[in-house]
C-alpha cells in the first residue's frame, strides 16, 4: 500500500489506479503564487477499476447516491484548490474523496413494523376518553 492509496473507513484499500489526478493553476489564496504554480487539484475516481475492489453492488450504490458528481465519463470528481500549496490541496481532495465514499457506502437499517404497546393503546383510550369529559362539560344543560 502507497501513500497514495485511498483506505476506506471498512478497511478497503483503493490503489492509487484508480484515480486520475490532475494539476491546474487556481484562484483562492496565495496572491501572486497562483499565478504561476499549479495548485488545483482535479481528483477522479475510476468506477469501473474500483468494481474489483468494491464490488459490483458498491459502485452501482456510489453512482447512485453521488450520481451529481460524477463527470461525463461516469467519474467520481473532486476539485480541491483551497489551500495555497498543491501537496495540501492533493491531500484535503483525498480526505473529501474518502468522505463521501464512506457516507455513500453507508446502509440504512430496514425499518421492522412494531406494534403499539398495551400501556401506549390505554394512555390513547384514556386520553381520548378525557378530551370527551371536557367536551361535554361545554354542553348547556338544556342540550342547547
Amino acid at each position: 500500500m502507497s501513500r497514495s492509496d485511498l483506505v476506506l473507513r471498512d478497511g478497503r484499500v483503493l490503489p492509487k489506479t484508480c484515480f486520475q489526478l490532475s494539476f491546474s493553476r487556481g484562484g483562492g489564496p496565495g496572491g501572486q503564487n497562483v499565478n504561476k504554480t499549479e495548485t488545483k487539484v482535479d481528483l477522479r475516481l475510476d468506477l469501473a477499476a474500483a468494481e474489483s475492489v468494491l464490488g459490483a453492488s458498491d459502485v452501482a450504490r456510489i453512482r447512485e447516491v453521488l450520481k451529481a458528481r460524477l463527470d461525463g465519463d461516469g467519474f467520481v470528481q473532486i476539485i480541491s484548490s483551497e489551500h495555497r500549496s498543491q501537496f495540501m490541496n492533493y491531500e484535503a481532495a483525498m480526505a473529501r474523496m474518502q468522505g463521501l465514499l464512506a457516507t455513500a457506502l453507508v446502509r440504512r437499517a430496514k425499518r421492522r413494523k412494531t406494534k403499539p404497546t398495551w400501556g401506549s393503546q390505554q394512555r390513547r383510550v384514556e386520553g381520548k376518553r378525557h378530551r370527551s369529559e371536557i367536551k361535554r362539560g361545554r354542553q348547556g344543560t338544556d342540550g342547547s
